[in-house]
């Protein structure tokens, strides 16, 4: 019997990583990988953005999903190339699906690459894909104490958005205490608050994530 331990496998992923990154670096492409809970409303949020910005950028998206192709398929829909990934089965996207996936894109006609990971806020806390952010999805329905049972994925994020708040009448999500929660995990993220499907927080959003493309002032946040 031979036994792998979890830190080789994560060693082995961190240096596909850091290949991705400098293959993107050099490619001038800024990555952003989009995490949170299945349902959270990563794919609306994706399309607010790309309508915001309304091809002043040159976006790619990679989707990941245990199975179907429901989200690419909404993306190529808006005409943005993207790429499919099914994990038949994994909870979370890795560097080497990452590189394999970037095979099928130019790069060298992409600015900003959305990789929108499986829904899972556990495991795809501890893969680095070679992203330059990660943006990590709360829902109202899903409630604020989602920062106090999963910290890892917020203590390694850039920024929190926090979606559907057009249905926060209707919750009894506390947004004041998910914002403190996620100062007191990681105090230089940025939060925002946004409703995608009416158009609201997205032009602020989306005017942050193309400072970042542009400056990348902001330093990678490892779990």
């Amino acid at each position: 019997m031979k036994i792998v331990a979890a830190k080789k496998i994560l060693k082995a992923n961190d240096q596909i990583a850091e290949e991705n990154r400098a293959r993107f670096d050099a490619a001038g492409v800024f990555v952003v990988n989009l995490v949170g809970s299945p349902g959270c409303g990563k794919t609306t949020l994706v399309e607010g953005l790309i309508r915001q910005w309304g091809g002043r950028l040159a976006v790619a998206v990679i989707e990941g999903d245990i199975a179907g192709s429901v989200d690419a398929e909404r993306i190529d829909a808006l005409g943005i190339p993207v790429v499919q990934i099914n994990t038949e089965g994994a909870c979370h996207l890795d560097a080497m699906m990452i590189a394999a996936a970037a095979r099928d894109l130019d790069l060298e006609a992409t600015n900003l690459l959305i990789v929108e990971n499986v829904g899972n806020l556990v495991c795809t806390a501890g893969f680095d894909l070679g992203e330059h952010l990660r943006v990590v999805v709360l829902s109202v329905s899903e409630g604020d104490d989602k920062l106090i049972k999963y910290p890892a994925i917020f203590q390694g994020s850039h920024a929190m958005v926090i979606t559907k708040m057009d249905l926060l009448p209707h919750t009894n999500f506390r947004v004041a205490e998910a914002i403190a929660g996620l100062k007191r995990l990681a105090p230089d993220a940025r939060a925002f608050q946004v409703a995608a499907l009416r158009g609201e927080g997205i032009a602020e959003l989306a005017g942050w994530l193309a400072a970042q493309q542009a400056g990348r002032r902001e330093p990678r946040r490892r779990s």
